[in-house]
């Protein structure tokens, strides 16, 4: 359990009462006497809201994992949050400012003459209704806010700042250690004993499995500054852009890690909560972003040791409350992480599920409603020709391509890709839903292959709409991977045909329809 340590006396939490007392007035910040200012605490920081800013001040102290015990460091490390935060939420992080004190003990932020005595992060309120933690807790968290939250995940990783002196297997052991041992000090009474062993022992002999691909994947450069506490608290609206803030910057062994054990935390906090489909949806825009397939072969480990933590602080939190009901539901809590960290990293069974149809048929929609319950949680790759075709040549999935991406080279190297990324993902353990038209004999047996050849179930599922239906559906896409229009449909329609083998289903309706005929073909 954390401690502090060795604050000196003239400059520990007592030094800023004064302080704290003047920031919580409306004098300080300029504001009618009438309007209140809020004070969130913690036992890192106190946050100031104030009118339309959030002002934070770093409490002096010093934990064994992080020191803010004197001005110097707290300016360093207010610094590093501006720095890493505006990485991923510009519109919040404004700046640094000195609070000042005058020789006759009067403060003033970053003005006037006087002695810089401590530091302030000054930050733009935003809506904490908007935070993604109480979306979910409304059930008001719209499946389509997955898509720009991976995006965003995406483009922190894609940038973020290659780190070879942090991560592999011997970073991922500490934490399993540190988890095996925070459990069996903590756990107790609260948490099964042998259900913790048996959760540290699997989770060694996964990481004994996978320790080699750990560290290939931190010197091709995987490991990288990473946010380092990616879930639904520290994701918010603002002005209606999905925002990612709050990353750790006291310690770089937190953030500088595997992308993927950085994108576990949110799905792990997803699936924890209930909301799979959402959890599904964040990993398989991930992968249309980034292509980072190789990855998945570690996330039952990277789930396990996420939840595994949050089980460690629910418990040790539990042991520190003084309010019998909040110890309670710290305490199931943490037996709910404890199940969760075994359940993830229980072998499923892969499969595969190849969807066709012509253009307009609903493949795509089709997929992404079953993905969530095909193979291991958090479900099914779905592996899409018109995101494929589009990484192929370099370009994101909206934009579009010219002629050149479908010449009949360029079909054969995005079937090769479907059916070799398919195989990653079998191989990986995962259910994989490849979403294609499927033109000839040729390419639906070669998928059919690849399920047999890694002796794993095969289901050809074609959808069938009348081409008025497919046409009227095409034209009102909008910011979609696929290019198609009704003259393509048309055109497929002439020469495609369903395989012989795969099932019919009538795509004509809605899609709740479409699926449970999906899912009894699957049964």
């Amino acid at each position: 359990m954390a401690q502090i340590i060795n604050t000196k006396p003239d400059n520990g939490p007592e030094s800023q009462r004064p302080l704290i007392a003047w920031l919580s007035s409306p004098a300080a910040h300029g504001l009618d006497a009438r309007i209140a200012v809020e004070r969130v605490e913690t036992h890192a920081s106190v946050v100031f809201l104030a009118g339309q800013r959030a002002w934070k001040l770093k409490r002096a102290v010093r934990y064994d994992y992080f020191d803010y015990s004197t001005p110097a460091r707290r300016r360093h490390y207010l610094l590093e949050e501006l720095r890493l935060n505006r990485r991923t939420a510009p519109s919040i992080y404004r700046a640094v400012r000195a609070v000042r004190q005058t020789p006759d003990g009067a403060y003033r932020i970053d003005s006037g003459t006087g002695r810089a005595v401590d530091y302030l992060l000054e930050m733009r309120q935003f809506d904490p209704a908007t935070q993604f933690d109480r979306l979910a807790e409304r059930g008001a968290l719209d499946l389509a806010l997955m898509a720009p939250l991976a995006d965003a995940m995406a483009r922190l990783h894609e940038t973020a700042t290659s780190r070879r002196d942090h991560g592999g297997a011997g970073a991922m052991r500490r934490v399993i250690e540190g988890n095996r041992d925070g459990l069996a000090a903590y756990g107790a009474g609260a948490l099964d004993g042998a259900a913790c062993t048996r959760l540290a022992e699997s989770s060694l002999t996964l990481l004994d499995r996978l320790g080699a691909r750990l560290d290939a994947r931190r010197a091709d450069g995987f490991v990288r500054h990473c946010h380092g506490d990616l879930h639904l608290r520290n994701i918010c609206l603002v002005d209606g852009e999905t925002t990612i803030f709050d990353c750790i910057e006291f310690d770089d062994a937190f953030s500088c890690i595997d992308t993927w054990y950085d994108g576990a935390f949110l799905v792990m906090d997803l699936l924890d909560r209930g909301l799979g489909a959402h959890a599904n949806a964040v990993l398989n825009r991930y992968l249309d972003r980034t292509g980072d397939i190789e990855g998945i072969t570690l996330l039952p480990l990277f789930l396990s040791v996420r939840a595994a933590v949050r089980a460690k602080i629910c418990a040790t939190a539990a042991t520190l409350q003084t309010d019998s009901a909040n110890a309670a539901g710290l305490r199931d809590a943490a037996r709910s992480y404890l199940e969760l960290a075994l359940s993830v990293m229980e072998p499923g069974a892969p499969r595969v599920l190849a969807i066709g149809g012509i253009s307009g048929s609903g493949k795509t929609t089709l997929a992404r409603r079953l993905a969530p319950g095909v193979g291991p949680a958090p479900g099914a790759v779905v592996l899409r020709s018109d995101i494929e075709r589009k990484r192929l040549f370099g370009v994101p999935p909206e934009r579009p391509l010219g002629p050149e991406g479908y010449t009949t080279e360029a079909n054969q190297r995005v079937y090769a890709t479907l059916l070799d990324r398919a195989r990653a993902i079998i191989d990986a353990g995962h259910g994989v839903i490849v979403d294609a038209v499927w033109p000839d004999p040729k390419t639906s047996g070669a998928i059919e292959a690849v399920a047999r050849d890694a002796g794993v179930p095969f289901t050809g599922l074609w959808l069938d709409a009348p081409l008025e239906t497919l046409a009227r559906r095409l034209a009102g896409r909008r910011r979609d991977a696929s290019e198609a229009t009704a003259d393509v449909a048309a055109r497929q329609a002439q020469r495609v045909a369903r395989p012989a083998s795969w099932v019919r289903l009538d795509a004509s309706g809605g899609v709740d329809a479409v699926a449970a005929a999906a899912r009894s073909a699957l049964r």
